[in-house]
């Protein structure tokens, strides 16, 4: 069997100090805009990760990749697909249903405003009521880890971390690492069986 298990981020949160530079990071390197006016009105803080704090643990939870990913198996118009051994968000097909944000058993799915150069695309036809009046309703998107799949460097967040409490993992090394610690640990307790 030649299958090639998606890869995903794991954090470890002995390590995690709660800093957010892997918020920061990720949020930099979506931006339209190269990141320059990352956290202004234009091109607001919106990283597909997040990071949760409470009395037990902090660390950031994002998407896990699933092999039979719940998210798309949910989706209706068939905007989270597989391609390239990662789990992507197609936004041009997705509608802001919000049903892969309910099949998502790590909560690692958000829906976010769409933005086109710097502005919060509209609906033509549907409107919101605010304390300011009748205004048009937004665009909402799927929104969640793509592993930086536009960075030849992988991951930013993993590449900011300063305690290097996140980790890439590829599923085809950890196998690869764990069949020889096996081999060596089979080896030493054969000898020691015979001696």
């Amino acid at each position: 069997m030649n299958t090639k298990l998606n890869s995903f981020v794991v954090a470890d949160p002995n390590k995690c100090i709660g800093c957010k530079a892997c918020e920061l990071a990720c949020a930099v390197v979506h931006a339209d805009n190269d990141g320059r006016t990352v956290g202004t009105v234009e091109t607001p803080i919106m990283p597909r990760l997040f990071l949760v704090k409470t009395a037990e643990v902090t660390m950031p939870i994002q998407c896990r990749h699933c092999e039979d990913a719940p998210c798309a198996n949910a989706c209706p118009v068939y905007a989270i697909n597989q391609v390239d051994n990662k789990i992507l968000v197609n936004d041009e097909a997705c509608v802001g249903c919000k049903t892969c944000m309910m099949a998502c058993p790590f909560g690692a799915m958000d829906l976010v405003p769409k933005y086109r150069d710097g502005q919060v695309v509209t609906q033509n036809v549907l409107m919101s009521e605010t304390d300011d009046g009748l205004v048009e309703k937004e665009v909402m998107l799927a929104h969640k880890c793509d592993l930086c799949v536009t960075q030849p460097n992988g991951p930013a967040c993993i590449r900011v971390c300063p305690e290097k409490a996140l980790e890439l993992i590829v599923p085809k090394q950890v196998k690869r690492k764990r069949n020889a610690e096996a081999a060596i640990n089979f080896i030493d307790s054969v000898k020691n069986f015979f001696d």
